[in-house]
């Protein structure tokens, strides 16, 4: 859920009264990471195909972690459970034994978790900061002669 769609929904939440059924804490008195995994926590607790676009926008690094073990209880937990995940995250991508499927280059392809292009780019960026900060501050050529 966007930020702000998802800050419609935890006022509707407070107006009904209904944070029991998303941990006991309203929604409002969460950041937005602790608000979103408490929806999962909570809400995600039944067999179903859940539809997921860039949830890690709302998560740090350290929560996108908090977000896998939940994820992964809810697939020990649930015979009948799927997701399908949107995203970019290279730390999502990591989750054991996900599908990874790339839309690049006019097709749908499976690939491996080190062949998408979100940890590729980390993985570069992380080994060489310096290299990748000087190409994108350095000025472009001038045209002057």
């Amino acid at each position: 859920m966007r930020a702000e769609s998802f800050f419609n929904v935890a006022s509707q939440v407070d107006n009904l009264g209904a944070s029991q059924s998303y941990g006991g804490k309203g929604l409002h008195d969460q950041s937005h990471g602790e608000s979103f995994l408490s929806l999962l926590q909570n809400r995600f607790t039944r067999s179903g195909f859940y539809l997921m676009d860039e949830p890690e926008a709302a998560l740090s690094p350290q929560r996108q972690l908090s977000f896998l073990v939940l994820l992964n209880d809810l697939v020990a937990n649930n015979e009948n459970i799927q997701f399908l995940i949107a995203t970019h995250s290279p730390i999502l991508l990591a989750y054991p034994e996900a599908q990874i499927f790339s839309f690049d280059g006019g097709e749908v392809h499976q690939i491996s978790y080190r062949e998408s292009q979100p940890f590729q780019l980390v993985s570069r960026f992380v080994a060489a900061p310096e290299q990748y900060l000087k190409a994108l501050f350095s000025e472009p050529p001038s045209n002057e002669d």
